[in-house]
């Protein structure tokens, strides 16, 4: 048995309800915000309102859940790309994910932001994930010689964030950017930095 803190596993049925929940919460941000009725949620995922509040007894922790849950579909993708690809395969290809990200989720993600503390253990969280998936695709990229010792996690991802942005209106330019982007990582030749 566990410890009081520790959750009990979900129920495989009521795994599906979580999920469908966390899905249907996500497309209903994204559509009318932060501020869509919680009922229309549990109703639209055909679950009853009783479920949804079982599960997230506040509006704030639906958006957390939905909002956790993105980075942590991010940040694993970032594991399994290390493990599948060469260092700086993974790398780019980790980076065409993240900017997907951005220029697909970034209204979502701004107004779910927005609406959650940002000295919450869920903001502090989901900024660890984020920092170490971008850690766990550029390091093993440096320690390869690919790409320049000088760059840092968090450089990787405003670069990534900024292309996103940038792109959002363009998303014909993303494979340009990137490569141009790509480039200015590479540690360039004749370079005895370790």
């Amino acid at each position: 048995m566990g410890s009081p803190s520790t959750p009990r596993p979900l129920r495989a049925d009521a795994r599906r309800n979580y999920e469908r929940i966390l899905a249907v919460a996500r497309e209903a941000f994204a559509e009318d915000g932060p501020d869509t009725p919680l009922d229309d949620i549990a109703r639209r995922a055909g679950v009853g309102a009783g479920t949804l509040y079982r599960r997230f007894p506040s509006r704030e922790a639906l958006i957390e859940a939905v909002y956790r849950a993105d980075i942590e579909e991010l940040s694993a993708e970032a594991h399994d790309l290390v493990e599948k690809l060469p260092p700086e395969e993974a790398l780019a290809a980790w980076l065409r994910a993240q900017v997907a990200f951005v220029t697909r989720k970034r209204g979502l993600a701004t107004t779910l932001k927005a609406a959650i503390d940002k000295d919450s253990e869920t903001f502090t969280l989901c900024r660890t994930l984020i920092t170490d998936a971008a850690a766990a695709v550029l390091k093993p990229a440096q320690e390869a010689g690919k790409v320049r010792a000088d760059v840092e996690p968090r450089d990787v991802l405003r670069m990534g964030h900024a292309i996103g942005l940038a792109c959002e209106a363009s998303p014909d330019a993303v494979e340009r950017l990137l490569a141009v982007m790509l480039d200015g990582l590479r540690r360039p030749d004749g370079d005895q930095r370790p």
